[in-house]
């Protein structure tokens, strides 16, 4: 790899995949890994491939750009929840689960206490996406078969949308969208 790639070079390892370099110094280049992490590879490493390159006299960048990357690419790998508002109407309420038997008890569940949990699970549906998407063992076929049984849960979950205050966070199920 040539050494005058600078900052924002994508680059792929053999190991670790897709990267992207972040920092670099007279030996090393550190490089961002989706779920691996930060990495540093000696510079006069041959199994380094350049997959976009930034020219070094172009690589100077804003703090804040590198944060807004930083803070997509561990929102697309990873499971950090995402703060997602709840509808003000709903804050401090109740749902109620009453049996028909008069006799049983009702089940009360704080409604904050549902709703981070249905983002939990939207969540999840996300990164199940994303291992899908970069599986090396599944043909297009398949990942495509997959794909689809997770837009069923999202369309399954689209009677949850009237929690979210915002609606860029709904789920969209197949017909939706």
């Amino acid at each position: 790899m040539a050494n005058n790639v600078g900052i924002g070079t994508r680059v792929k390892h053999p190991t670790y995949g897709e990267g992207v370099i972040f920092r670099q110094d007279l030996v090393y280049y550190h490089i961002m890994f989706p779920g691996k992490g930060a990495v540093e590879i000696a510079k006069n490493y041959d199994g380094l491939e350049v997959i976009e390159a930034v020219n070094q006299d172009e690589s100077y960048i804003t703090r804040e750009y590198l944060e807004n990357i930083i803070r997509q690419t561990i929102e697309e790998y990873t499971d950090i929840i995402t703060p997602v508002p709840l509808g003000n109407k709903w804050m401090k309420g109740k749902l109620i689960l009453q049996p028909s038997d008069e006799q049983l008890k009702p089940k009360e569940i704080p409604v904050e206490v549902f709703f981070h949990k249905i983002v939990m699970l939207r969540d999840r549906l996300r990164v199940l996406e994303q291992k899908i998407n970069s599986h090396k063992g599944l043909s297009e076929e398949e990942k495509i078969d997959l794909q689809q049984y997770i837009t069923r849960c999202y369309g399954s979950l689209t009677t949850f949308n009237v929690l979210f205050r915002d609606k860029k966070d709904w789920f969209v199920g197949e017909g939706d969208g």
